[in-house]
């Protein structure tokens, strides 16, 4: 049997894996077993954070709507507590959107939840 030589396809490789990690510091660019490891890690990272992206964009929401409702004089447990009853189908993110953007809107959402008392 012939012998079959890799170079060609150990190059290409190379290349693609150089070609991911353009832009890093130091080794992690220009050696290829550190770049694949950073190549590895970047990935775990990127699959970790896109979950974290969502709880602290929810976490986000929910400041904003507090230190909307605190000013009308409502607690934010309160405010979701009336939303629900009421079966207001205005979730966290529109309601931080109207309570960042549209204040007077805000309020008057909240006042025809219902009178306080």
């Amino acid at each position: 049997m012939a012998r079959v030589k890799r170079g060609v396809q150990k190059t290409k490789r190379r290349r693609y894996i150089l070609a991911q990690t353009k832009g890093y510091r130091f080794a992690r660019s220009k050696k290829e077993r550190t770049a694949r490891e950073a190549i590895f890690h970047a990935g775990s990272y990127a699959f970790r954070d896109r979950r974290a992206k969502k709880r602290e964009f929810r976490n986000l929401w929910t400041l904003r709507i507090n230190a909307a409702a605190r000013s009308v004089g409502l607690s934010y447990s309160k405010l979701i507590g009336s939303l629900k009853k009421k079966n207001v189908g205005l979730d966290r993110k529109s309601l931080s959107a109207l309570a960042k953007d549209y204040p007077e809107t805000f309020e008057r959402v909240i006042k025809q939840l219902e009178p306080r008392t």
